[in-house]
């Protein structure tokens, strides 16, 4: 099956300006999910979509193959990366005029990913024959246990409490953060019905300590330590 990367980056970034080319470890953050992508030998194309000519161009002496011109009503602050990922899609189908059957969107914020978390979430994928498979982290707190909510009367409460309540966390139900970094869609899934659960996604487990996602200063200076630890 034809399987297409897409990697979506706009221009604009409130909590990290200009992050998605900001260099990390020498090279652009947007080049480290690119060589990523070249690297697994998954992808027919590596598509990345952006309002930014420098972000194009970045992912492109990176190794992207496809350039996507990103539409402004898709590149503004109150646009969905869904809307974003179709478009890039269709864009690309319509330019190589191949269908992709595997659709895979990585995250420019999450550069830690390892090569083999992208092989193994599309093997899932593949495998199970599902609608998408999303990954996620272990969640350091638990909606069972330590995770609360302040209601109208201004009462804290956990946010999903048992019958009998959860005296340690180990003894609750497993818990995961989605940690942004890698979506797998079957084609049919992700044109017809743009979403990112569907009643039978599955998730690819990805430890913490490639699981962070670039949101922040504090966030860029985390990730930039940890791969200068060799962490990556």
């Amino acid at each position: 099956m034809i399987r297409l990367c897409t990697i979506c980056a706009r221009g604009g970034s409130k909590g990290v300006p200009g992050k998605n080319i900001r260099p990390l470890q020498g090279r652009p953050l947007i080049a480290h999910t690119v060589e990523k992508a070249v690297q697994s030998g998954l992808f027919a194309e590596i598509a990345v979509s952006s309002d930014s000519p420098a972000i194009i161009e970045a992912a492109m002496v990176a190794g992207a193959t496809l350039a996507v011109d990103r539409p402004a009503p898709l590149a503004d602050d109150t646009a969905g990366k869904l809307p974003a990922i179709v478009h890039c899609v269709r864009s690309a189908e319509r330019v190589t005029g191949r269908e992709f059957g595997i659709i895979v969107d990585l995250d420019v914020t999450s550069p830690l990913r390892a090569v083999s978390d992208i092989q193994n979430a599309v093997a899932l994928l593949e495998t199970s024959g599902v609608s998408s498979v999303i990954t996620a982290a272990p969640a350091r707190r638990s909606p069972y246990f330590n995770l609360v909510e302040v209601g109208p009367d201004c009462v804290v409460r956990l946010s999903k409490p048992l019958p009998n309540g959860v005296l340690r966390r180990q003894d609750a139900p497993p818990c995961f953060d989605m940690n942004a970094s890698i979506y797998v869609w079957n084609r049919w899934a992700l044109l017809d019905h743009p979403a990112v659960f569907y009643d039978d996604t599955r998730l690819f487990e990805m430890p913490e300590e490639r699981s962070h996602d670039i949101d922040s200063e504090l966030d860029f200076r985390l990730v930039a330590f940890m791969m200068e630890q060799n962490l990556d």
